[in-house]
């Protein structure tokens, strides 16, 4: 027996999960949190990173280790190996006007023929740009970028700053994985290039970028004085870390409801969308990773719970009160503008209020209706392309909501699944780990806690449709 560690450094927390590498077992569990925000200093979560792992009881006994991270935040450091400013995470979205320029000056067919995306505001392509604009003196410094999980792996192996690392900033040791790279916005997931005339374009200047590393791959070992000397697997970025965890096969779709929600599927072939609704990423393990994203997901539930003064549960246990469709209220859920569709600076709305309908259950309801036809539409977009979906597996904190649940049996046109709760993008990252270690991806078992009842209310996203387009 063997232990491993997979970590998912997200927007929120860092957790760490140790597992059993025969049966997948949960041996230990650590967790810190992340500051608030959109642009953070990766510095935090290089110390979460370590408070997380005191936390699951060290790594003395473990014997792999692989980061799966939050993809597109932009960590650009200099010749030194220091960071350069504050990373802009995936929801920062000061980037909008970036991205609108990059596409008119190369193309939305060009851009997703070599990079299988079309940029929007989380990608890093146009936060090199809006730095490159808005702060020439940074963007003139910046030797390398590197993303959330590319620069905590090389941390973990003893790089870094040279007053603050053990091994000093050798920049040539950073490594990354396809995933990851595929987000980024100048990599090509098919040739397994970057695209450094992309990246000039972007930034001003070229840069050194993470090698990437193949999805068995090793970056190294942990540094003996970080605690250990674990293997340190390629990592990931955190959809593919859950699609891992998950065991994610054809036929398959996943609705995540985290601090963002997306819904991807595996595949065999890049999915390439001029539209940009999707995004063409590659997996963590040899195969393609279409996604759509939203940035409003469970903290949808969260602004409406706050209203009416009630928990998820509470809020849950009102939505099932109300009639399916709201009474006719609908409400758009752009709280922090949106990825897909593309409307960086949209806020939200309550639609068709009435007196009659004005109510707390009505209120309940439409926010876990607007939540997840936003996802809807996204599965539609994906099997739209060609992409067979005989079940989605709906997971998060949120998917364990009894509403949540309930509606997405009414929205979501194929059954709904729902795994047992779990830190499936830690536990993709342990089993990558494994997989650097041993060779062989392991095959861990995933228990289904609920399958809710298939009953189509079309209505609702058909009410959501016409709000939509009457708004926007």
């Amino acid at each position: 027996m063997s232990l491993v560690a997979g970590v998912d450094s997200s927007t929120q927390s860092c957790k760490v999960v140790i597992r059993d590498t025969v049966d997948g077992r949960q041996v230990r569990f650590g967790r810190a949190s992340h500051p608030e925000g959109t642009s953070v200093d990766p510095e935090a979560w290089w110390t979460a990173l370590q408070a997380a792992v005191a936390d699951a009881g060290g790594l003395a006994d473990v014997a792999a280790i692989s980061i799966a991270g939050q993809q597109h935040g932009m960590v650009a450091l200099d010749d030194k190996g220091r960071v350069i400013r504050d990373a802009l995470l995936w929801n920062d979205t000061r980037s909008a006007q970036a991205a609108t320029d990059l596409i008119a000056e190369f193309g939305a067919a060009n851009l997703a023929g070599r990079t299988g995306l079309v940029p929007v505001a989380s990608f890093t392509v146009t936060k090199l740009r809006w730095m490159r604009d808005a702060e020439p003196e940074n963007a003139s410094q910046v030797a390398a970028v590197a993303l959330p999980h590319d620069w905590l792996s090389w941390r973990l192996r003893g790089f870094g700053p040279r007053d603050s690392s053990p091994l000093g900033p050798d920049l040539d040791a950073l490594v990354t994985d396809r995933s990851d790279a595929s987000g980024t916005g100048y990599w090509n997931p098919e040739t397994g290039e970057y695209d450094h005339d992309l990246l000039t374009a972007a930034l001003g200047h070229d840069a050194l970028l993470p090698r990437v590393l193949a999805p068995d791959g090793r970056a190294g070992t942990v540094h003996p004085t970080i605690g250990g000397e674990a293997v340190v697997g390629a990592g990931a970025g955190d959809n593919a870390g859950a699609a891992l965890g998950l065991g994610l096969d054809a036929g398959d779709a996943v609705i995540s409801l985290g601090t963002s929600g997306t819904v991807f599927a595996s595949t065999p072939s890049l999915v390439r969308d001029l539209t940009g609704t999707i995004a063409g990423f590659a997996d963590a393990a040899g195969r393609y990773l279409p996604l759509v994203a939203t940035l409003n997901a469970a903290r949808v539930l969260d602004a409406i719970a706050g209203i009416l003064g009630v928990d998820h549960d509470e809020l849950g246990g009102l939505a099932l009160e109300a009639p399916p469709g709201s009474g006719g209220a609908i409400l758009i859920p752009y709280f922090e503008g949106e990825r897909t569709p593309n409307l960086p600076n949209a806020t939200a709305s309550i639609d068709g209020l009435t007196l009659t309908n004005t109510s707390r259950p009505n209120m309940a309801r439409l926010a876990v209706e607007g939540m997840l036809c936003g996802l809807a539409d996204g599965l539609e977009a994906l099997t739209a392309e060609g992409i067979a979906v005989g079940r989605v597996l709906l997971i998060g904190g949120s998917a364990q909501n009894r509403a949540v649940q309930t509606i997405a049996g009414q929205i979501v046109d194929v059954p709904v699944e729902v795994p047992e709760p779990g830190e499936y993008v830690a536990m993709g990252a342990a089993a990558q780990a494994a997989w650097a270690l041993d060779g062989a991806l392991p095959a861990w078992p995933v228990a289904i806690s609920s399958s809710p009842p298939r009953d189509p209310q079309p209505q609702i996203r058909a009410n959501y449709a016409r709000a939509c387009a009457a708004r926007f």
